[in-house]
């Protein structure tokens, strides 16, 4: 494991503080989620854009005719 020195401003120590405490776990564990969540994040965008390099218009237009034209359940309609 790896420590780090950081600096945060008053208000948001407190806030992450008291959710800290109201989930009962260490504001080490909060902050190691929360960076956690944003690599993931940007882990997945950068993926997402990695894969959209590799589609097509074409590719797209073929898979949609594939599917057959069916009225949507009034459910899943807008």
């Amino acid at each position: 494991m790896s420590t780090i020195s950081l600096r945060l401003p008053e208000s948001l120590h407190k806030t992450a503080k008291r959710l800290a405490e109201r989930d009962g776990i260490s504001m080490n564990q909060l902050i190691a989620s929360a960076l956690a969540e944003k690599v993931a994040a940007f882990a997945t965008k950068d993926y997402l854009e990695e894969r959209a390099k590799s589609g097509s218009k074409k590719k797209f237009v073929r898979a949609m005719k594939k599917v057959s034209s069916v009225e949507a359940e009034e459910y899943d309609r807008l």
